[in-house]
């Protein structure tokens, strides 16, 4: 894992003399993701300063909804004040097989401790600009979703953070978590996600002095989130999951909320890779066109692999013995009816 992502992550800041050794044999060994990958910036996809038009023109690339706002150095989805929510859609859907997200973002306000909410989603949904309860956007939707979540609802939660911290095996937050929904799952508010949680990991990100960013890579069927969040330009795995399937033709979007508790949710940047990798004869069979999301091996509520569509040839093979049974049924039949005649003739006589 380390080696690919030290391939594929965008370049913000130097490397140490590991990083710099390690990138270099990856560059030098024959096959390598190194040479496999390239990236290519999707400005079609992507937001950046100083966001000129957008929200104010039906041109713009991007659209906003709610209590959203343009400003000088940023979108902000939500002020910090109670029961607001906004959101920041692309217009244009996104056909790319293999592609890489960078969020450039921000969580700060007045709020201490737990007392902030709630946090903000990344999309890549079949649906746009429908505002609803999962950080400010629709509930059953189809697609992807991203949740930096900053407040823990499940009950008993805060009292028990710092035990569960050094237990290591229950949620601190703020927390990181992805979803994909065939639009049959709900997302459970009262637990924070966890029933339909692929994985997750905890982010301090809230009222930092230094940029927070996160990654969204789709490639091979395999989703990974990675975090820069501590001010080091480094970048650590939050989320790795295999067997993800998600349909081409859906849209990019942002969205946030606030209830009784509130932060500012302001987005900085959103840059949109287009990412170029080699496959095999037996890759490009696998990752054929879907039409569902949906995640092998996960036995989620509601989600279950799509059955796989029939080939011409089996198609063909079901027809084909079909017709011959039912020929061979009516002969059958036409041979029992004249057995039938010849016995009520013989009866009759």
């Amino acid at each position: 894992m380390a080696a690919a992502a030290a391939a594929g992550r965008p370049r913000k800041g130097g490397r140490g003399p590991a990083g710099l050794l390690l990138l270099l044999l990856l560059l030098l060994l024959p096959g390598s993701r190194a040479e496999q990958m390239e990236e290519h910036l999707k400005r079609e996809h992507s937001l950046t300063k100083p966001y000129q038009g957008v929200g104010s023109a039906s041109s713009s690339l991007w659209e906003l909804m709610g209590n959203a706002m343009v400003m000088t150095q940023f979108v902000r989805l939500t002020p910090d004040i109670q029961s607001k929510q906004g959101a920041l859609w692309n217009r244009v859907p996104c056909y790319l097989r293999d592609w890489e997200m960078q969020v450039h973002f921000k969580i700060h306000g007045q709020g201490k401790k737990n007392l902030n909410g709630d946090g903000f989603a990344i999309w890549y949904t079949k649906d746009r600009m429908q505002p609803g309860p999962v950080f400010g956007s629709k509930d059953n939707f189809l697609g992807l979703g991203v949740f930096v979540d900053t407040y823990p609802n499940e009950e008993k939660q805060q009292e028990a953070q710092k035990k569960r911290y050094s237990s290591g095996n229950q949620r601190v937050f703020p927390y990181v978590s992805a979803m994909v929904s065939n639009g049959s799952l709900a997302y459970d508010h009262d637990r924070d996600g966890r029933p339909t949680e692929l994985g997750g990991c905890t982010a301090m990100v809230r009222n930092l002095n230094h940029d927070t960013f996160l990654v969204i890579r789709y490639v091979k069927r395999r989703l990974t989130v990675l975090l820069d969040i501590d001010g080091k330009h480094e970048w650590r795995d939050c989320i790795d999951i295999p067997g993800v399937h998600l349909p081409r033709g859906y849209y990019f979007g942002v969205s946030s909320v606030t209830g009784d508790l509130s932060d500012n949710h302001d987005i900085i940047s959103l840059k949109l890779y287009q990412l170029t990798v080699q496959r095999t004869l037996e890759e490009d069979k696998r990752d054929k066109e879907v039409f569902l999301p949906v995640v092998e091996n996960m036995k989620l509520p509601g989600i279950e692999t799509p059955m796989e569509p029939m080939s011409g040839l089996a198609l063909f093979l079901i027809v084909f013995f079909s017709l011959v049974a039912l020929v061979f049924a009516i002969v059958i039949g036409i041979i029992v009816y004249n057995k039938w005649q010849e016995q009520s003739r013989k009866h009759f006589y």
